[in-house]
This record gives C-alpha cells, structure tokens and sequence, in this order.
C-alpha cells in the first residue's frame, strides 16, 4: 500500500465505501484501538460539560467522524471489538439490509445518556452511512481547511458544545479548528498522533483566548502496517525530536490527547480528565 505525504499508509479507499465493512474489517487486523482508548475520556469530557453549563443534551462535533464509530462507541456504550465482530458477520448483506441492522443495534443498546452527534468528515459516503445509521444526528461535508463553512453549516457549528478527534489532527490543521471555534467557542478534546505537534493549533486557539493543555500518558492507536511505514514513522519523530524508544520503535503508533477550552480554564479539565484511571496504554 501507498505511504501518503505524512509517511503513514494511505487508507483513502475506505473511508470512501458505502459502508463500514472495509473500513473495520481493514483496522481490525491492524488492531486500531483509538476509539476505544478515547471513549472514557470522552464521556468524562461530556459529563464535565453538562455538569459545568447545566446542558441536558449536549451537542458533541467529531472532527474526522467517518463512518461515526466515536458516536456509536458513546452511543450504544459498546467497544471496538464488538463493533469488529458486528461487521465481520454482515456477510453478504445489501447496504440497506446493513443500515436497518444497525438502526435495531442502536434502538436496542442506546444508552440514557443523551448526546446530540454532528459528524464533519471530507468523505461524503462516510457520513451519508453514518446518518443513515443512526450513529450521528446531523452531518456536515466539508474541507475547512480550504473553504470557509456555508451558512447552512455555520448554523450547525452555532451549536457545538465540544469538539472531539482521534486522529485527524495534523492532515487537518488550526485552520480547521480555527473555522469551528469561531462559530460557539465549544470545548475540545483532540487525539493527536505523536509526530505532529499541537503547538500551532495551540497558538491559533490562544488568539481566541483558549487555554490548551496535556493529558498525562499516550494512548496507542494501531500497529504499523508495514516495516516501510514505521521506518518512514520512525524518522519522521527523530526529525521532530520525539524519542520513539518503548512506542513506535516497538510497533505502534502512539497519540497524545491535549484539551482545549476557553477562557483559561484547560487545566482544572484535565486535572479530571487525569483522575481516570485509564493508564494501560502500552
């Protein structure tokens, strides 16, 4: 497979299927876990939130959503592995035969907890799944990084409360984020892949008056794909100084979480965020 500009393998093609069944029966063999490291944290981040703004329902953008697996993880309070299992025994199903599995799925494990699910991704079939699934309540197609956000999509970003991702951050940039926090100045939540710095997304929310801060650890995302691509990695990080000795050297990518909020008040958030005790990341 084909390395892209950041040295990783390029996994383009699914992510542009009509559904999941390439995109989980792909990572699964890789055992790509971000999701699933990323869940508690989330739900942390979105208590937090309703508790601190008395917001019963409130309205979470994942950033990067694709087909929604950060939706239906919180959603349907389920794991990766189920969700791998769910999919390798769709078989031969049609996408609309798959689509009214999922809806029972999501009628029959939805949790009390309510959250309302905006997905933003570049790939229309991704979220066209996503909705149509259940996973996610709205959907916005767009590059902003390119393009300012239509007024239709502004008036969806007018509502985010948070914004969370695992793994987008670093192919897309502070212009992105910039885009989003101007329209509410939502809290966010971002799991970034150790060879891409936070640093300037940091420094463009900063003129925005947003406090960033580091949660504690690093949170494994996938085993390498291919010798070529952790060698690629692997030089990648040494030119950016980040040792990889114990993570990457041993085969895997590795992401940092950093939250962002306004108003300065990033540490106390993830002083919380650092009391779970969710350290197993190795």
């Amino acid at each position: 497979m084909p390395l892209d500009s950041t040295g990783k393998i390029s996994f383009d093609d699914i992510y542009t299927e009509p559904d999941p069944r390439a995109f989980f029966g792909t990572l699964r063999r890789l055992d790509y876990d971000i999701p699933q490291q990323a869940k508690a944290y989330f739900a942390k981040l979105i208590d937090e939130y309703r508790s601190e703004r008395d917001a019963k329902i409130p309205t979470v953008l994942d950033l990067g959503c694709s087909y929604g697996v950060n939706a239906v993880m919180h959603r349907c309070d389920t794991t990766m592995e189920r969700l791998y299992d769910h999919y390798a025994s769709a078989g031969s199903l049609s996408r609309d035969d798959l689509i009214a599995r999922d809806r029972r799925m999501v009628e029959r494990l939805a949790i009390a907890d309510e959250v309302r699910f905006i997905g933003l991704d570049s790939s229309a079939p991704a979220l066209d799944y996503a909705l149509a699934a259940g996973f996610i309540d709205e959907a916005i197609h767009a590059d902003l990084e390119n393009e300012d956000p239509t007024e239709a999509q502004r008036a969806l970003l007018a509502d985010v409360d948070i914004v969370i991702s695992t793994g987008c951050v670093g192919y897309v940039t502070e212009k992105t984020l910039v885009r989003i926090a101007r329209e509410n100045r939502p809290w966010m939540a971002h799991f970034v892949l150790r060879m891409f710095s936070y640093g300037p997304v940091a420094d463009s929310l900063g003129e925005l008056d947003y406090d960033t801060a580091g949660i504690d650890g690093v949170f494994r995302q996938r085993m390498f794909a291919s010798e070529e691509e952790q060698t690629q990695i692997l030089d990648n990080l040494s030119v950016a100084g980040v040792d990889p000795r114990g993570l990457e050297a041993d085969g895997r990518l590795y992401a940092r979480l950093f939250v962002s909020r306004p108003n300065g008040a990033a540490g106390g958030l993830a002083s919380a965020l650092n009391a779970l005790p969710l350290r197993d990341q190795g």
